[in-house]
């Protein structure tokens, strides 16, 4: 295993597997922060062209933090098809980019492929692709999902409605709902961050989410994104939950500090099972996002893009309906600018699709981010164009309850019309028998909220 280059008449050392991949990386604030990214342009190209030099099972022989002391590396091995991984290990991860773009490989192959990656060779291939490239290689893939919906199906995008309120106000989150659904938000999920997080509150959002969508007849699925104990316990004590949601991080520390872990989500898996009230198979909204692991100092040496792909390595073990990126929402001390943040939002999708997760983005920013409307609108488009199954509907695209930046109504509505995509089925014969839409396209009664008079 080399993990040397002469480059420009300097020779670059690099002590292991985790410091290529993190020299590799794009540059990114928080791995400057962490004292792990490259130093230089060139040490970047240094660790690309070792990177591209090292066969998958050396990436596999080495994993970033080592099995018997993380359960995220324990899930992701047990998860890996020991016989697809022996026909790829003497590949390169050169070899393995050329594979995944070539013309005529096609998306049941990657999905077969991905089966014997460890996150670690996921993550590795994204640091040797161009912008264009992970574009291209998530076109590939489409991973589709049933709760109540089905989420994934080509020619359709969906959207999560998102009708935060700070003081929780019923008739708030009421007034976003309808506002939302009037455009065409919400087959996704409903799903309200609650500021109030006891059983009692969370459970009362529940109801009343519930209660519409049964007395409205909307196909759909309602959630509310407190913390995965507090919502068993509403489930156990008689609340509706259609998706249970959990953040997610890429090391065993982190996910401690989110106070989450593999007995806790199955345990929720398991009372989705018996106590939901979706169809399922698929129970599960789990949200991540690059840098959550160095803001909480729980990184152990690794790069932010790794951790990531080591995140959706454990997501997937649950089967979930919906896997969201917010990496913008943590602001500069993680992404700094819009090209960061926009870079980031491309490695993800194609990451989770590679990963055969039913993934959306959230191209999200924060005020003191060095990022505007125009890098949120730019992501949205490479992204949709990527093939992301759904984005995030805030009302105005301004969250007052966690301050910050998101995709709104009216965005969904128009990446929707830019591109030819449609709702999920079932809600678009819904919204047509509600008159918000005709043959794919919104009708005047959009944003009109008396029509739930």
């Amino acid at each position: 295993m080399k993990l040397t280059c002469r480059l420009r008449n300097e020779t670059y050392q690099f002590r292991s597997i985790a410091d290529v991949l993190a020299k590799a990386s794009e540059e990114k604030s928080g791995d400057v922060m962490a004292g792990i990214g490259a130093a230089s342009s060139l040490e970047r190209m240094a660790s690309k062209y070792v990177l591209s030099e090292l066969q998958l099972k050396d990436i596999y022989e080495n994993p970033v933090i080592p099995y018997e002391k993380d359960e995220v590396s324990r899930i992701i091995y047990e998860d890996v098809s020991a016989f697809i991984y022996k026909e790829i290990a003497d590949w390169t991860v050169g070899e393995l980019r050329e594979y995944i773009l070539s013309h005529s490989t096609n998306g049941n192959d990657l999905k077969r492929l991905s089966r014997g990656l460890t996150s670690e060779m996921i993550s590795a291939v994204a640091k040797l692709m161009s912008s264009l490239d992970l574009v291209l290689a998530s076109q590939k893939m489409k991973h589709q999902a049933h709760c109540n919906t089905t989420i994934g199906e080509p020619g359709r995008l969906a959207f999560r409605c998102q009708p935060n309120h700070p003081v929780d106000n019923p008739d708030g989150i009421l007034a976003s709902i309808k506002e939302g659904l009037s455009y065409g938000s919400g087959d996704a999920v409903i799903g309200i961050n609650p500021n109030n997080e006891s059983v009692a509150s969370v459970a009362k959002i529940l109801t009343m989410s519930h209660e519409l969508i049964e007395k409205w007849k909307i196909p759909t699925q309602n959630c509310v994104l407190a913390h995965i104990t507090t919502q068993m316990k509403a489930l156990q004590q008689g609340a509706p939950v259609a998706l249970m949601f959990q953040s997610l991080a890429g090391t065993q520390t982190a996910n401690e500090d989110f106070g989450v872990s593999q007995k806790i989500l199955d345990e929720g898996y398991e009372l989705m099972r018996h106590k939901g009230t979706s169809a399922g198979l698929n129970f599960f909204y789990f949200e991540t996002g690059q840098g959550s692991e160095v803001s909480l100092d729980a990184h152990s040496g690794v790069d932010m893009q790794t951790l990531e792909a080591r995140t959706y390595g454990y997501a997937k073990h649950w089967k979930p309906f919906m896997v969201n990126n917010v990496s913008g929402f943590i602001g500069p001390e993680t992404l700094f600018d819009g090209k960061q943040m926009i870079r980031c939002d491309l490695e993800d999708l194609f990451m989770g699709k590679l990963h055969n997760l039913p993934m959306g983005i959230a191209p999200t920013y924060t005020n003191h981010m060095q990022c505007d409307q125009n890098d949120q609108e730019i992501a949205g488009m490479l992204t949709t164009v990527a093939g992301a199954n759904f984005y995030m509907g805030v009302p105005g695209g301004d969250d007052v309850m966690l301050s910050y930046q998101d995709t709104s109504y009216h965005d969904d509505a128009s990446l929707r019309e830019m591109l030819g995509l449609r709702p999920l089925a079932e809600f678009e014969k819904w919204l047509e028998k509600m008159g918000i839409m005709e043959d794919g396209r919104l009708t005047e009664n959009a944003g009109d909220l008396s029509i739930f008079d």
